[in-house]
């Protein structure tokens, strides 16, 4: 049985500290609750909750709440805030980004910033990208699950199967989805005020982005229509590790 290091959980603490801090300067009058509830609480045997995320130490797994938003139409973004770019996501969360950056740092994924080119001082685009070592890109790689409740029974897949190419007529192909980490701009973390959580149509201030083909277009995704429950199912979106120990 594991436990997160006291290093991580310092840093988890020192990160949560900053939160509240930017949180408390906030004048914003519709902030939403989740935002403030930052408090990381140690449910035993190696899990912890942060607000509406729930993570633990051992699988390395990282759960939240999740809605169906969308399924026809063209999809920039797999997941947003409930306040983030609703009219182009699959599924809507009400759990903050911020909560849960804070959970995958403590769980140890890195960060890779290999699926943009470099800014340059102006912050306009060199054409050049970051060289990553490949231990870095393998830390960021993670699966992405979503289940939910059908006839008394849980339905789990992946979130690629709920996703439809429409120009192959085929489920997104089973790419991992890199931990991009977002950005932090005018004192604020990026993913947080926009709502960016998982895109399919790669973006800087999205958390998470899609690793594979079509990922610089936003023309061929959809939802699945033949994978994905009513819009308005509650779901629950799950980060795992894209190699799990047995």
């Amino acid at each position: 049985m594991k436990s997160l290091p006291l290093f991580f959980l310092l840093l988890g603490l020192i990160t949560l500290s900053a939160v509240e801090e930017y949180a408390d300067g906030e004048n914003n009058a519709d902030k939403s609750t989740e935002q403030k509830k930052t408090a990381l609480k140690d449910l035993g045997e190696g899990k912890y909750s942060i607000g509406l995320i729930q993570f633990d130490a051992n699988t390395r797994r990282i759960s939240f709440p999740a809605e169906v938003n969308q399924i026809e139409g063209l999809l920039e973004f797999a997941i947003v805030h409930e306040k983030g770019k609703i009219h182009e996501s699959l599924l809507t969360t009400k759990a903050s980004s911020l909560n849960l950056n804070i959970a995958l740092k403590l769980l140890r994924y890195q960060s890779s910033p290999e699926l943009f080119p470099e800014l340059d001082e102006k912050f306009e685009s060199t054409g050049k990208y970051p060289i990553v070592p490949e231990a870095q890109k393998t830390a960021s790689r993670l699966k992405i699950l979503v289940s939910w409740q059908k006839d008394s029974k849980t339905v789990e897949t992946s979130l690629n199967e709920l996703l439809y190419h429409t120009s192959t007529e085929e489920a997104m192909k089973p790419d991992p989805w890199v931990y991009q980490g977002s950005y932090m701009h005018e004192n604020a973390f990026k993913a947080e005020t926009s709502g960016d959580i998982v895109a399919v149509f790669i973006t800087r201030s999205s958390l998470v982005n899609f690793s594979g083909k079509d990922n610089e277009t936003d023309d061929p995704w959809t939802g699945n229509i033949k994978r994905v429950p009513p819009v308005t199912t509650p779901v629950t979106v799950t980060f795992a590790p894209l190699l799990e120990k047995k």
